[in-house]
């Protein structure tokens, strides 16, 4: 398959070739900051065309897992421009896949331990991902509010 190997225009972005690294939800951002680790990981796979980064959480009430990256707070643009940064120099593309988990999350990893946000307060029936004492452990989602007007 040699046109893999072509170069593409996709939109205003000219790709190298035609190879797109899909997301991957990693959890290996502790306190939802992207690390140096995570800026190795994406810049070893810039010779993809395109990368589509893991799913980062659009806020706080956003997060559903433990150690998942965000688009939110000062200190996570910046952690994101090391990884940009990174990637650019190697000469690859990345963009961000943003996310709002809705009701798959848990009050542990919400402001204030409140009740996550979601269109209906209907309790999804999955788990979620918690550290406890620092271990990944798979624990019930709890029951989110209804998203309201005012």
């Amino acid at each position: 398959m040699p046109f893999l190997s072509e170069p593409v225009q996709a939109g205003d972005l000219q790709l190298a070739n035609r190879v797109a690294m899909a997301p991957l939800t990693r959890n290996r951002s502790p306190k939802a900051i992207p690390t140096d680790l995570v800026a190795t990981y994406y810049t070893q796979r810039a010779s993809a065309g395109l990368i589509i980064s893991e799913a980062t959480a659009i806020s706080h009430q956003g997060q559903g897992y433990a150690d998942v990256p965000g688009l939110y707070a000062p200190e996570q643009i910046a952690g994101w421009k090391k990884v940009t940064s990174s990637v650019h120099a190697a000469g690859g593309k990345i963009v961000v896949q943003l996310w709002h988990v809705g009701r798959v999350s848990h009050t542990d990893l919400q402001p204030g331990n409140a009740a996550p946000v979601a269109p209906s307060a209907l309790q999804a029936k999955t788990k979620t991902v918690l550290l406890q004492d620092g271990v990944p452990t798979f624990t019930e989602t709890s029951m989110p509010r209804a998203l309201e007007l005012a």
